[in-house]
């Protein structure tokens, strides 16, 4: 019977199974890689291909059985075409030639040349796909399920589960590489303060506190004209209050409240204490993501971070957090930025009791962060005693020459870039 039918209807319906294997091919690749957050977004916004898309999407085990279905059904139906037309021309000696050449035309241009294509730009041809896809898994159904049934019984056996497709959850770390790479769609800037963000989990409140010995605050046993012109004078919003130490804390007073009495000249220590409000405390190591939460849920603006013995050891507060996020706002007289001088060398001459992850921000610096949290403490690390001035050392690659000190800490030191990273004089 397959001699009545012509020859150029055999190699025309030849060329159709080729294209549908093609079609199957190139559409299994491109909906396997397209990227499922842009694919997420694009069905928010209502895009009814997106949606069908994401729709078979969620059952890939029932998706891929449609596929291999169609695709394999192709292949043998072009396989036995091929034997058919084998025959016509040169008879049975001629099959194994079709069979090599069908291989040989599959690979390339039904495998291959569509994957590769797919591949490269998955949403162009997945989006459509998902159109003919959708109605085509509605009809094929009871087949795929028998399918799948009986694979998913196999995997079983081998103590495999084909659960549903959990939505590729990235890990903080998987997600900081994808903003990373994203350089060329989002700004310089945006792309840092996203990398911030989530950073924020591993900073703690100790890598960017203020700490004790840098506390401006109202201290009760000094002569109250000293702390009026501090009050006077201060360009902080917030200042805590306490006895001779900053342990013996009493409370925080916003200094604006101070201010009608102040200007009246009838600011005095009681009328301050009447306005103190109740200091907040928050344990040492807690990371900067939970305590931004706990500054907006409890309505605070300054914390006062406390060891295990209950003894201060620093101050943060909401501007702190958001400096970490956004960067270094402008300076100004109230601002907390260490003192950095430049020197003609290319050297800078930098407070020793400045905040190293600030020093980093501030002079793309990479000195060490997972250890002491200044840079006085870091070099007593390394030195393992505090130095006299004119000693020197090195601290990751960068040189650092003592030129200040007194018993108890190192005041000023000078930093020197390493050397493949010194600007040519």
């Amino acid at each position: 019977m397959s001699d009545d039918v012509p020859l150029g209807f055999l190699f025309s319906l030849l060329i159709v199974l080729l294209f549908l294997s093609a079609f199957f091919s190139s559409t299994e690749t491109a909906l396997m890689r397209i990227n499922r957050y842009r694919l997420r977004h694009r069905a928010k916004s209502g895009l009814r291909s997106a949606r069908l898309t994401e729709s078979l999407l969620q059952h890939p085990d029932r998706l891929i059985g449609l596929i291999l279905l169609g695709n394999n059904a192709s292949n043998l139906a072009a396989a036995a075409l091929v034997t058919v037309i084998s025959i016509r021309i040169g008879g049975e000696a001629a099959i194994f030639a079709g069979m090599l050449i069908l291989t040989f035309v599959v690979l390339i241009f039904a495998e291959v040349a569509p994957k590769t294509v797919a591949a490269r730009n998955p949403s162009k041809l997945a989006l459509p796909a998902a159109l003919i896809y959708y109605p085509l898994m509605k009809l094929a159904y009871p087949l795929v399920w028998l399918i799948n049934l009986l694979a998913n019984g196999l995997l079983r056996l081998f103590g495999i589960t084909a659960d549903r497709d959990s939505g590729h959850a990235l890990s903080t770390a998987e997600l900081r590489t994808v903003v990373a790479e994203a350089s060329a769609l989002i700004p310089a800037r945006h792309q840092r303060m996203l990398l911030n963000i989530l950073d924020l989990e591993e900073v703690t409140v100790d890598d960017v506190m203020v700490s004790r010995q840098e506390i401006v605050g109202i201290d009760l046993d000094e002569v109250w004209e000293e702390n009026l012109a501090l009050i006077q004078d201060s360009h902080f919003s917030r200042l805590p209050v306490y006895g001779d130490d900053i342990d013996e804390i009493v409370g925080i007073v916003r200094v604006r409240d101070l201010h009608g009495e102040l200007a009246q000249g009838t600011l005095t220590k009681s009328v301050l204490m009447a306005k103190v409000r109740e200091p907040y405390f928050v344990p040492e190591g807690t990371s900067l993501n939970k305590q931004l939460a706990n500054f907006q849920r409890l309505k605070h603006r300054v914390a006062l971070v406390v060891d295990e013995y209950g003894d201060v050891q620093g101050l943060i507060t909401t501007e702190d957090i958001v400096r970490e996020i956004v960067g270094e706002f402008s300076a100004d007289p109230g601002s907390d930025e260490p003192e950095i001088l430049r020197e003609s060398d290319g050297s800078f001459v930098v407070d020793a009791s400045s905040n190293i992850r600030q020093l980093n921000r501030l002079m793309n610096w990479n000195l060490p962060t997972d250890g002491p949290k200044t840079l006085n403490g870091l070099i007593v690390e390394q030195l393992e005693t505090i130095p006299e001035s004119g000693a020197g050392l090195t601290v990751a690659r960068y040189p650092i020459e003592i030129l200040d000190t007194t018993e108890h800490a190192i005041k000023k030191v000078r930093v020197s870039m390493p050397e493949n990273n010194r600007e040519p004089q």
